[in-house]
């Protein structure tokens, strides 16, 4: 039997204004990345998903920490000092462990957002500065990064316990970064595309890139975006996927 998390990136909800079906993914997904107030996200926000991760009694709560860019969604890369990427870390890191705490909710992982996430692809220092920062604020942590990236391997250099994403709705370039969501084909809005192309990451370790050659994957999370059209979907055939492959869900 294959093993696997499933997360999503959830919480993202600011104000009046709600984003994605956080009520209804929860209870089908066994990891959370909780945004912590900098792309999106509110403490009310950050409450009130804490309290549904709670009540799920399954699903482990991660941070999603991300640039200070409300208006661009954390999408937009800001060009920072290390120091200054250390400080929005432990910042945000913080601000979602101190509601945690209140609420009996242990943080058991830590997840980049959008344009943090993505400048690791090439930047190894800051995929160090990242990982660095995890482990001062709690080694225990664990980081996920994209599979096979920089982010993942500044996580072992650090000495912390590291998870490799893969994505179920994202095209890969040939040397397994994420396509730009500039490009034509970055995201994947077919569900039964979607959910094959994650079979196949957990059980042969490949996908297929936007140039449709075969690449070197290892699937130990698999990230649906909870922000995406068709996020609820996707969850569900993936799930019954899992089932009819002997795939078992676990949180990380």
């Amino acid at each position: 039997m294959h093993k696997v998390d499933l997360n999503a990136d959830l919480g993202e909800s600011f104000g009046n204004y709600t984003i994605g079906n956080d009520d209804e993914i929860i209870p089908l997904i066994s990891s959370a990345n909780v945004a912590c107030g900098f792309h999106a996200s509110d403490p009310s926000v950050m409450i009130k998903t804490v309290e549904m991760i709670k009540k799920s009694g399954t699903t482990g709560l991660g941070a999603h920490p991300g640039f200070p860019d409300m208006m661009g969604f954390g999408r937009r890369f800001m060009d920072m000092t290390m120091k200054e990427v250390r400080a929005i870390m432990l910042y945000q890191l913080g601000a979602l462990d101190g509601i945690a705490k209140t609420y009996g909710v242990e943080l058991n992982h830590v997840k980049p957002h959008g344009a943090l996430y993505n400048g690791t692809f090439t930047d190894y220092e800051l995929s160090l500065t990242i990982a660095n920062a995890v482990k001062e604020y709690n080694p225990d942590l664990k980081l996920m990064g994209l599979s096979n990236q920089n982010l993942v391997k500044a996580g072992k250099e650090a000495g912390l316990e590291v998870r490799h994403e893969v994505f179920a709705d994202r095209a890969y370039e040939d040397d397994g970064t994420l396509v730009s969501r500039r490009k034509d084909g970055a995201m994947i809005t077919d569900t039964k595309e979607a959910v094959d192309r994650v079979v196949k990451m957990i059980k042969e370790k490949k996908v297929e890139s936007i140039d449709g050659n075969l690449i070197d994957i290892q699937a130990d999370s698999i990230c649906v975006h909870g922000d995406g059209e068709k996020a609820l979907d996707f969850i569900k055939e993936i799930r019954k996927a899992f089932e009819e492959n002997d795939i078992k869900i676990e949180t990380m």
